[in-house]
């Protein structure tokens, strides 16, 4: 017996070696070849592009179109009302959602951004954010359903998001611009880009994170595959859900500012303007105004998160 777990050791041992020396066999043929010979990605990424770009015109036409009547439309319904209509109804949504204080801060927030003349602005902005955060949940969630549900779909998206949240912000712009020209589609395009990973990373976590002896148990009773996540795993995970949401709505807002200098409009074009001009006031105008819109949308989504926990709790 203890021959037999030597030799498996040994075994073990020469495995550990041959990898070793493959992968150290490969690091050198890899730092040769890149100290050797320029690797040509930057033009590779430009002929992906290009074809792309005369392949897919009629996708990325409709595309641009869709996204152009879903803002638009938003935008209008928004601006429809008056300032302090809407400022009122922003604020109630705020006192049934969280309290009565929240909500007339959250006017007074409001009044403030009409005050400096900025309303069309930060009504412009909300709907790219809102428009932005619905396309980047509705292809994040599944997303991360089918990451929580299948190992192989979890490593292979797990690099593809890791390079999505560490790419500068601003590299997201170029092909936007590229696709879909200037305006307000390149932005909603790169901040769905830059937005979507952590609905995808916090959609697996909180569906991984279910009791398993509860899918088990109603699993045991019968209930088929997509009633457990229906009935189940989403809704024990939804307060991780929301979370995601949550940080899908701020990194959307902050993509959008920037999205400004691409023609984008609302408070990104505010703040882009002050620092050209160096006017401070300008600059400072803007961003108290991106400040409160982050506020408001970041508690309401907070508070959403912490209802959907109680009303599982009442009713467990």
């Amino acid at each position: 017996m203890k021959k037999f777990q030597e030799e498996q050791a040994s075994g073990r041992r020469r495995k550990m070696l041959v990898r070793i020396a493959v992968v150290l066999a490969l690091a050198a043929l890899f730092v040769w070849l890149f100290a050797e010979f320029r690797v040509p990605l930057g033009d590779w990424v430009d002929s992906v592009v290009g074809w792309l770009t005369t392949s897919l015109s009629g996708l990325f036409g409709f595309l641009s179109t869709v996204v152009k009547a879903m803002t638009g439309g938003l935008e209008t319904a928004l601006l429809w009302p008056s300032p302090f209509v809407m400022a009122g109804i922003l604020g109630l949504i705020g006192w049934r959602a969280r309290s009565f204080m929240f909500g007339a801060a959250s006017f007074v927030g409001f009044v403030l951004i009409h005050s400096m003349l900025l309303w069309a602005d930060a009504m412009s902005t909300l709907s790219l954010v809102l428009v932005s955060a619905i396309i980047a949940a509705i292809i994040g969630l599944p997303l991360g359903i089918l990451a929580a549900r299948n190992e192989i779909a979890s490593a292979t998206l797990r690099p593809i998001l890791d390079f999505m949240q560490t790419m500068p912000a601003f590299v997201y712009l170029i092909p936007a611009i590229i696709f879909f020209g200037i305006g307000k589609v390149p932005g909603v395009f790169a901040t769905v880009i830059f937005a979507m990973p952590p609905a995808v990373r916090l959609t697996e976590l909180g569906i991984r994170q279910v009791d398993k002896e509860v899918v088990e148990a109603a699993e045991a009773f019968g209930a088929k595959s997509f009633k457990v996540l229906r009935s189940i795993q989403i809704p024990l995970a939804m307060p991780t859900i929301m979370a995601g949401i949550n940080q899908v709505i701020m990194l959307a807002l902050s993509m959008v500012v920037m999205a400004g200098i691409v023609g984008a409009g609302g408070l990104g074009a505010v703040v882009y303007r002050g620092v050209m001009r160096l006017d401070v006031g300008l600059g400072f105008e803007g961003g108290l105004a991106v400040v409160i819109l982050a506020i408001y949308l970041d508690r309401l989504t907070a508070v959403l998160s912490g209802k959907r926990t109680s009303e599982r709790a009442g009713t467990a």
